[in-house]
């Protein structure tokens, strides 16, 4: 079995206070008091100012747990080509990558029962932009009965030297899966998993599709990707279930995979 060069990406405080206790002339604070005091104090400062200097990453924290109960249909716009569906469109205020311009937004469809998950700090790239070395996950939204979908960015670095390289010009569809499989499947990629590969052109921007079988992946027994490049940044789809989910939301998945674009 031969397996990608890149590794899967590997990957609240509570705020305390305490007040001086006034210090007279009679009575000496004793050196032990007064040392806990300034390190109780010292501690707040630090907390304070990273307060200060981090408003985004605690403010999308809270975003992304709050999201993770509602289901989209409760907030996002039906799609205009299927209203059957709904529209999400990723803005900078959705994650680091956006934000940092390191990707361009993209949009994708889904049902509106389906939910969005939180992204670990550890794999959302929240410490790492402008400059992450390693690929990290934009967003992750599942169904129970249907299946889940992420999107995951990696470095064009990573994969070629040349800069601001389209996806032709990093390699053909099966080299490229050979460096990103492992983070379609979770874990590991053997080529015996790639049942079917195409090339999509949505104006000037060159797609990469993937059908894929895989029985030992983490993240389910059939996935399906999607996969371009812009700018600096390789951005790849995954679409994945798990049998029981495939039998019934086989064509919703593809449907939702079909919609993804930059």
């Amino acid at each position: 079995m031969a397996t990608a060069s890149l590794s899967p990406i590997s990957p609240v405080f509570s705020i305390s206070t305490s007040q001086k206790s006034p210090i007279t002339t009679s009575t000496p604070t004793p050196p032990t008091v007064w040392h806990q005091t300034r390190s109780y104090s010292s501690l707040r400062r630090q907390i304070l100012h990273g307060l200060a200097l981090s408003p985004l990453i605690l403010i999308k924290e809270t975003a992304i747990s709050e999201a993770k109960e509602v289901e989209v249909g409760s907030y996002l716009p039906p799609s205009s080509s299927d209203p059957s569906f709904v529209l999400f469109k990723a803005t900078p205020k959705d994650t680091p990558a956006l934000r940092a311009g390191n990707v361009q937004p993209y949009q994708f469809i889904l049902p509106p029962t389906w939910k969005q998950t939180r992204v670990a700090n550890i794999l959302s790239g929240n410490y790492c932009q402008p400059k992450c070395a390693e690929p990290w996950v934009e967003v992750k939204f599942e169904d129970e009965k249907q299946g889940k979908v992420q999107v995951v960015a990696s470095p064009l670095i990573r994969l070629t030297n040349k800069p601001n390289a389209s996806i032709e010009e990093i390699g053909s569809p099966e080299k490229l899966i050979a460096s990103l499989g492992p983070f379609v499947t979770g874990n590991s990629y053997d080529p015996d998993e790639l049942l079917e590969t195409s090339i999509e052109k949505l104006g000037d921007q060159t797609y990469y599709k993937y059908v894929l079988e895989t029985p030992y992946a983490l993240t389910g027994t059939h996935n399906l990707a999607k996969a371009t490049a812009k700018g600096s940044t390789v951005v790849l789809f995954v679409a994945s279930a798990n049998d029981k989910q495939w039998q019934t939301s086989e064509k919703t998945l593809k449907a939702i995979l079909d919609s993804f674009q930059l």
